[in-house]
């Protein structure tokens, strides 16, 4: 019985000295795949940003076009809203 112990005790052992290097293993390579992720993420807002801004400028520009001559903005959101789908 005391070596049964013994025995079981050692495996358990084993076992976690495995399951501690495959954990170590498997987070060494999901950390790669999320840096990976990251700097797409970061990749796509650094490429969309500029395109943010000048978004926001043209709303800005047409708020303002709103105010000096309405009728004229009129037109023009017409034509942008359906004539260049």
């Amino acid at each position: 019985m005391k070596y049964l112990f013994i025995f079981l005790t050692a495996l358990l052992f084993i076992i976690c000295l495995y399951q501690r290097r495959q954990t170590a293993i498997l987070q060494t390579t999901y950390q790669h795949q999320i840096d990976s992720i990251q700097y797409v993420v970061d990749s796509l807002h650094n490429e969309n940003y500029p395109c943010q801004i000048e978004l926001g400028r043209y709303e800005v520009a047409y708020r303002i076009f709103m105010e000096r001559n309405s009728k004229a903005a009129e037109q023009y959101g017409t034509i942008i809203s359906e004539e260049t789908e």
